[in-house]
C-alpha cells in the first residue's frame, strides 16, 4: 500500500513573520522539520524534502534525506510544490499518490500520513485532503491524474487552490490538530506552554 505514496515536504519559506527559520524550532527534543520528516519516514521510504534560501543548519537536519533546494523558493509556494513534484517523479517514477505537508503543522504523526493513504485506498476520489477547523488542507494525498494541474500551479498557488476546484473529486480525513500551525512568536509559544 504504502509504496504507491510520496511524502513531500515543503520546508522552503523563510519564515518572515517568525524572525527565525521554523524549520529549527525546538519540539518535542528535535527540530519541526526533524519531527516531519521522521513520521513521514514511518510510513514510506520515499520521502523528498524541499528546501529554500541557503541554511547549513537546516541542510543539516535531514542528513539522510532525499531533498532538493528550491532555487527559486522566493516566488511563492507554488515553485516548490512543482519542484518536490518533479523531483519525486525523478527519483522514485513508479510513485501513483503524491503527499504534500509543511513543517509548521507540530502535531503530524505517521497516523496522520497513514490514514490519507488508507482513505484513498477506499475511495474513488483523487484527492485526499484533511479536515480542521472547517477548512480542507494539507496533507493532502493526490493521485497521478493530478500532476500536470499540480505542475501548472503558480506564484503563491498551493495544494488548496486545487482541493478547491476539485471539491466533487475531494474525500478527507479528520486531523483537528492540524489547525495548530506556527507563523509567529505567539504560535510557537501556545504549542510548546500549552
Amino acid at each position: 500500500m504504502e509504496d504507491k505514496a510520496a511524502i513531500i515536504i515543503l520546508a522552503a519559506g523563510n519564515s518572515s513573520r517568525l524572525g527565525e527559520p521554523k524549520q529549527l524550532l525546538p519540539y518535542k527534543g528535535k527540530t519541526l522539520l526533524r519531527h516531519t520528516a521522521d513520521e513521514a519516514l514511518l510510513v514510506t521510504p520515499k520521502v523528498l524534502i524541499v528546501t529554500g534560501e541557503e541554511n547549513p543548519d537546516i541542510t543539516e537536519q535531514i542528513t539522510g534525506f532525499h531533498y532538493i533546494r528550491n532555487e527559486s523558493w522566493a516566488e511563492g509556494m507554488a515553485s516548490s510544490l512543482k519542484t518536490g513534484l518533479q523531483e519525486t517523479l525523478q527519483r522514485f517514477p513508479e510513485t501513483e499518490q503524491f503527499i504534500f505537508t509543511v513543517c509548521d503543522q507540530p502535531f503530524i504523526s505517521a497516523s496522520v500520513f497513514e490514514a490519507l493513504i488508507e482513505k484513498k485506498s477506499t475511495s474513488p476520489k483523487g484527492i485526499v485532503a484533511s479536515a480542521y477547523a472547517e477548512t480542507l488542507g494539507v496533507p493532502v494525498l493526490f493521485s497521478g491524474s493530478y500532476i500536470q494541474e499540480l505542475l501548472n500551479l503558480k506564484g503563491q498557488e498551493g495544494a488548496r487552490k486545487l482541493i478547491q476546484q476539485h471539491k466533487d473529486d475531494t474525500d478527507s480525513i479528520s486531523f483537528e490538530q492540524g489547525s495548530w500551525d506556527i507563523d509567529t512568536p505567539e504560535d510557537y509559544k501556545k504549542i510548546i506552554n500549552p
